[in-house]
């Protein structure tokens, strides 16, 4: 839902250019959607982009935790998903390939992408660190209660 923001300044940037899922859904859905009123099929377009970022989202959410903890795991996987859908999805569904798009087109779209990465790895909204008790308890396995500053100190002498 991050995106639908720059990607309405990519189309503006674009002129009359389409975003990947309008392209998308005029070239392959069903007559059905072809007949709806304009702001309908805006809005099925929509949610429907939705659905595929959310299971993106979910997707990286099953990467390891030292993967997805990284610094740079969220802009690169935003970035590795637009290359993926520019580089075999794209050509597959005939959908016009990034290089005859404009430059400042493409440097807009991977920004959208970047974003989304940021999202999806959770930069705007981190969630609070476990304390390692409880990070041992979702493994399963039960931390040993804190020993008092002079029982640790005597626990290390022995």
């Amino acid at each position: 839902m991050a995106m639908t923001g720059v990607r309405t300044l990519t189309a503006a940037v674009g002129g009359r250019e389409k975003s990947p899922p309008q392209a998308i859904f005029e070239k392959h859905a069903p007559e059905r959607f072809r007949r709806m009123p304009r702001r309908r099929r805006e809005a099925v377009t929509e949610l429907t982009h939705w659905i595929y970022g959310a299971a993106g989202g979910a997707v990286f959410g099953l990467l390891p935790r030292r993967v997805r903890l990284h610094r740079a795991a969220g802009p690169v996987y935003g970035l590795s998903i637009w290359l993926a859908f520019e580089l075999g999805i794209a050509p597959l569904l005939g959908v016009r390939h990034a290089r005859e798009r404009p430059a400042l087109w493409r440097a807009v779209v991977a920004a959208d992408h970047i974003l989304y990465g940021i999202v999806v790895a959770g930069w705007l909204a981190p969630e609070p660190s476990l304390p390692p008790s409880a990070e041992n308890k979702d493994r399963g396995e039960f931390a040993q209660p804190e020993r008092p500053p002079a029982a640790a100190e005597r626990a290390r002498r022995v």
